[in-house]
């Protein structure tokens, strides 16, 4: 048998040609669209305010649940004094919460004379919110469900969680209660 041989090469270039281009576009994925930022928020404020996390961009943020009686409670203390040394480029936001044993059973009037008298909080403090549960706040959904965040999933098992966002209101971390504010896990980060 005689083959051609330039025949051969060019139906084998042919055949490689196709399977590279099939194979290209069928492994090739499009981008997924960007995770939406924490900037998409506008929360009210203790004091009847609102809290708009666009008004942040260029700042990492930290987001806290809070609680008034709670074992973890003198972390305030410690988010104060986080905020007080880095808020050039860092803003704190509390988001009380009465979720856990009632430990937030205050009103929002109460919550701030609260955190004002014992801790001196100066940092953006939202109105009382539910950070779990069938009634979690579209925020904490948002920071909690990879699929509206694009980073990761997290539960809010007690009060003090702690989410760090970078300059352009992305999540990149989240801290169980454990992890206290001046801890190098978190300072490392800012």
């Amino acid at each position: 048998m005689k083959y051609n041989t330039n025949k051969i090469i060019l139906a084998i270039s042919v055949c490689l040609l196709s399977f590279t281009a099939c194979h290209a576009q069928t492994h090739t994925q499009t981008p997924k669209a960007a995770a939406t930022s924490i900037y998409q928020f506008q929360v009210p404020d203790l004091e009847g305010g609102i809290i708009n996390f666009a008004s942040f961009k260029g700042k990492k943020i930290l987001v806290v649940n809070t609680a008034s009686k709670c074992g973890f409670t003198p972390q305030y203390k410690d988010l104060e004094a986080l905020y007080e040394k880095y808020k050039d480029k860092l803003v704190i936001i509390g988001f009380p919460a009465n979720n856990f044993n009632e430990q937030e059973p205050g009103s929002n009037e109460e919550i701030k004379a609260f955190c004002t008298k014992n801790y001196g909080v100066s940092f953006p403090m939202a109105e009382k919110i539910s950070v779990k549960g069938s009634d979690m706040a579209p925020i904490y959904q948002w920071l909690t469900q990879k699929e509206k965040n694009g980073v990761l999933n997290a539960q809010i098992t007690w009060n003090f969680n702690k989410f760090l966002l970078d300059e352009n209101g992305r999540l990149i971390a989240w801290f169980p209660s454990n992890v206290t504010p001046l801890s190098p896990e978190i300072v490392s980060k800012l």
